[in-house]
């Protein structure tokens, strides 16, 4: 499945890779991509327990989730 999250206080290029980077590290997390001018950031996961702790690593990276689009929703 794929999401595509919305968080706020994407700024830089640092933002960026520093994301990916954390991400990717996860289990059942790839393909992450970062959109700085849409603010949101997109992975493709296996399970909701997978999608949820990505979205929390987000949080502790200090960014606020404002909403996301994902086949969950359905």
């Amino acid at each position: 499945m794929r999401s595509t999250v919305h968080i706020q206080n994407l700024i830089c290029d640092t933002c960026t890779k520093s994301i990916v980077k954390r991400l990717i590290e996860l289990r059942h997390i790839s393909d992450v991509a970062v959109d700085l001018k849409k603010e949101t950031v997109s992975f493709d996961f296996f399970t909701k327990h997978d999608f949820e702790h990505a979205k929390h690593v987000l949080e502790m990276m200090g960014y606020t989730i404002l909403g996301h689009d994902n086949i969950l929703d359905a």
